[in-house]
């Protein structure tokens, strides 16, 4: 590769400089403006959700959910462990224990069963957790039409981490609409970006309208600065949100060049002993957020690292799938309920180089050293 290529770079598309053009012109530059709250329409208008906030982030969207249901010292949240460390950092940050829970093999996200035997186990003790958390990884939403029938049953709030699955369905609803709220991401190597933010949605007025008082520093409403509660400083910028706006219009065709990433992907290696690919059930459709892939070292001839190595030889970028929250330093004194699907993922997974703006002469080179690695012990 003569050029770097990234895992997930950002997609421009030039007009994000107009839209913040636009936004610089009319002088609402910091946490209040017509593009804020353009955004936010825009996002209810595109997931069919009655409200959303935007903010500094996914993580500062799931911090504000988790301190409105009152997630404190005592609380328990159970959580995927098959995902990035910010689906669990704001329950400890609020000084609560996560529990985690393994995925399962159809759509690599919180495994349905562990969850609902979890759940009945705590109803047994009398000890209700106050929330939990599931995390879309990848793109691909997890089995909300169980999900959600557990945790109502149970009466514990759920809140779905979507922040790399914007696009995606679970049985033709949009990803991050399903339980009390969702979060949503625009890092920079997000699917939509607006190089660093977030939003919290939700058809609960009253989540949404305190979740806004305390990001913005739990101001009271007075002439004077007054608080009654400690908030945040987590609201997006004006100029960001204008940059989202023009990104959003973009998504529908941001997922289809990465399920086509996908496609072409599958259409070069699944021939290969030994490789597989993230399943989508007959009930998703995933935003193919990043190409996935498993490594069987003993049919391959070769592991995830050394395919990850080679590719990085050639200055191409691959990482491996999420490691296990429960296998993290950090959180070594945490209950997990399962982990060995998570753990075997984490072994033997791969996500490839699968940004949107990535060529097929690009792919092409990763196919091919890819194809190289097979049956290599270097």
């Amino acid at each position: 590769m003569s050029e770097r290529l990234y895992l997930s770079p950002p997609h421009m598309d030039g007009d994000e400089i107009e839209s913040i053009r636009e936004a610089f012109d009319s002088n609402w530059i910091t946490s209040l403006g017509p593009a804020l709250e353009g955004f936010e329409r825009d996002i209810e208008d595109r997931l069919g959700c009655r409200h959303a906030l935007a903010l500094s982030s996914g993580t500062a969207a799931l911090h504000l959910a988790l301190h409105h249901l009152g997630v404190g010292p005592g609380s328990t949240v159970l959580c995927s462990s098959l995902t990035f460390i910010a689906s669990a950092s704001p329950i400890v940050q609020l000084g609560a224990s996560p529990v985690f829970i393994d995925s399962e093999s159809s759509s690599w996200n919180m495994d349905p069963d562990l969850l609902a035997a979890e759940l009945e186990e705590s109803a047994r003790k009398g000890q209700r957790p106050a929330a939990v958390v599931v995390a879309d990884i990848f793109g691909q939403c997890a089995d909300y039409g169980r999900i959600e029938r557990i945790c109502r049953i149970h009466e514990v709030p759920l809140l779905t981490d979507a922040a790399e699955a914007l696009g995606a369905r679970c049985r033709d609803q949009p990803a991050g609409t399903f339980g009390l709220c969702g979060i949503l991401s625009f890092n920079g190597n997000k699917i939509v970006t607006t190089s660093g933010g977030g939003m919290l949605i939700s058809d609960d007025g009253e989540l949404i309208n305190h979740a806004r008082h305390l990001a913005t520093q739990a101001r009271d409403p007075a002439p004077h600065y007054q608080h009654t509660e400690v908030g945040y400083n987590y609201r997006l910028s004006n100029l960001l949100a204008a940059m989202g706006r023009a990104q959003l219009g973009h998504l529908d065709d941001r997922v289809m060049r990465r399920r086509g990433v996908f496609d072409r992907y599958q259409a070069g290696l699944g021939s290969l002993p030994g490789i597989g690919f993230m399943p989508e059930p007959e009930w998703s459709f995933s935003n193919r957020w990043l190409t996935c892939v498993t490594v069987d070292e003993g049919m391959f001839g070769a592991d995830r690292e050394v395919i990850r190595n080679s590719l990085e030889a050639r200055n191409a970028e691959a990482r491996p799938i999420w490691k296990p929250l429960h296998m993290q330093p950090v959180f070594e004194e945490c209950r997990v309920v399962g982990g060995a699907m998570a753990e075997k993922l984490f072994r033997d997974g791969l996500c490839l180089p699968s940004g949107s703006s990535m060529t097929p002469a690009q792919q092409a080179q990763v196919i091919e050293i890819v194809r190289n690695c097979a049956g290599s012990d270097v």
